[in-house]
């Protein structure tokens, strides 16, 4: 079983909207670019951004970010695709259900004390050998252990 940690909370909109723009301009410090800031971004994107397609769009953009703070993006660090598309879903699935017209903060919140939000969601799906494999991180790979809502 996996230790559930505390989730690090929005105080205002203003915080989700610099999370969110930051990824994009690239300005965002690496050391915010948490688990918090990943699900608060594409919350924001998907809300605040239709010009965007984000099935298409978001590996490129986590990819430019990564490197523009020194990251890398390789078979072992960096940009994971089956990860992004299980959040992505899960943020998709929480939205669903959530009301649209809340503050911006307040629904991020939400997200993250949701199921969808915790860390280890992906693993209610896949065996950590597949989700944590080359090849999960390089292309999606389908869920081993059940199917995804």
């Amino acid at each position: 079983m996996t230790k559930m940690l505390t989730p690090r909370l929005f105080a205002d909109d203003e915080g989700v909207v610099r999370v969110g723009e930051g990824l994009l301009a690239r300005s965002l410090p690496r050391d915010e670019w948490t688990h918090e800031a990943h699900l608060a971004a594409t919350l924001y994107l998907l809300l605040r951004r239709p010009d965007l397609d984000l099935d298409r769009d978001l590996a490129d953009i986590i990819r430019r970010y990564n490197a523009s703070v020194g990251g890398v993006n390789s078979d072992t660090e960096g940009y994971h695709e089956t990860i992004t598309r299980a959040f992505l879903h899960g943020v998709r699935l929480f939205l669903a259900e959530a009301d649209r017209s809340a503050p911006l903060h307040r629904l991020a919140n939400e997200l993250l004390l949701s199921p969808m939000g915790r860390r280890d969601w992906p693993l209610r799906f896949w065996s950590r050998e597949r989700l944590f494999s080359v090849e999960a991180r390089r292309r999606f790979v389908a869920p081993d252990l059940r199917t995804m809502p």
